[in-house]
């Protein structure tokens, strides 16, 4: 059964993923801009133009410039970049790890944030404590992470000076790593000095992007936990002698955080969607800023690259989400 859900869900992403494709490489191409036009200088002659047309294949009509494409996609081949002149694939892929480390960092954040703050409200429940916890996460979820970027940067970059508001790492730091996991292979290799610098530019745009999800999760979860606590096994548990506080943490949270575990999996997409403008804010040298960078010089294999690389993140996660609620779940696991 399992196996049939996953044969399915790959066959559907393969349909995306095709999707997406044709709608990027079409929008991209009818919006407006001439990318070979911003490559020459003011005095370029017409054989220069068609010259450049031919060489990244503009001279074409659209389908013949999709086939040729998706051909060389299907073989691992993404194009080369008008404006770096480095081939699509390298550049997204070393800008990829930065991206993912920051997203996977704001996602921590944000379910011990929200973890957290779930159980002080089911805990106080009925309670001026409860109403408190709504009222913040109501606060918190109204406010977007770019804006929280910007209290950040005001609060702990120029009236209290303590975090790098720019840059992924300090540049006076040697760094000759195998991959661009800084964190991760910093510590592999014990390089406390470049996971310390890691952390400190990558704490406040993970922040920025996590405390509207911790909102999310807090709410969620919270609502979650004062269903299951008015259920027969959690009155049992209270008669056996379990504190409130174990009551929660032992036997209403694993239940009731299975429902959370969807939300978390969808809005980890669209975390990653929203590292864009982050990344852009604090100059963090991530994928999303490379993607506005992009737009901007209208590099479009370097557009359609980084556009499909994450649609195919969203779809590899979601169907991680649904696999692992399956296979948490018993009645759906032996439906």
């Amino acid at each position: 059964m399992l196996l049939k859900t996953v044969l399915i869900r790959l066959l559907t992403t393969a349909v995306t993923l095709f999707g997406v494709a044709v709608v990027v490489f079409t929008l991209v191409r009818v919006a407006p801009g001439n990318p070979i036009a911003m490559m020459l200088p003011p005095g370029a002659t017409e054989a220069d133009i068609e010259n450049l047309k031919a060489l990244y294949g503009f001279d074409k009509s659209l389908p013949q410039q999709f086939i040729i494409w998706l051909g060389g996609v299907v073989q691992g081949d993404f194009g080369t970049s008008i404006t770096l002149r480095q081939p699509v694939d390298q550049l997204v892929l070393g800008r990829l790890p930065a991206t993912l480390e920051l997203s996977l960092m704001a996602l921590l954040i944000a379910v011990a944030l929200g973890g957290l703050t779930a159980v002080i409200g089911a805990r106080k429940r009925g309670t001026g404590t409860e109403i408190g916890v709504d009222l913040v996460s109501g606060a918190v979820l109204s406010i977007p992470d770019f804006l929280w970027g910007l209290v950040f940067v005001l609060i702990f970059g120029v009236l209290w000076p303590v975090l790098s508001i720019s840059g992924r790492v300090d540049p006076r730091i040697a760094i000759d790593f195998t991959t661009n996991f800084y964190l991760f292979e910093g510590l592999v290799r014990g390089r406390f000095d470049v996971v310390g610098s890691t952390l400190g530019h990558m704490l406040m745009p993970a922040m920025s992007l996590a405390l509207p999800l911790a909102a999310m999760i807090a709410q969620l979860l919270k609502q979650n936990l004062k269903e299951v606590l008015v259920q027969d096994y959690t009155t049992l548990a209270r008669v056996r002698g379990f504190g409130e506080t174990a009551v929660i943490l032992r036997e209403a949270l694993r239940n009731a955080a299975l429902p959370t575990l969807t939300l978390v999996g969808v809005q980890f997409t669209f975390l990653i969607g929203g590292t864009v403008i982050v990344e852009r804010l604090f100059a963090y040298e991530g994928l999303g800023n490379m993607a506005i960078d992009a737009v901007i010089n209208r590099d479009l294999p370097l557009i359609q690259g980084i556009v499909l690389l994450f649609a195919a993140l969203f779809i590899v996660i979601n169907l991680i989400v649904d696999l692992s609620y399956t296979l948490l779940n018993p009645r759906l696991r032996h439906g």
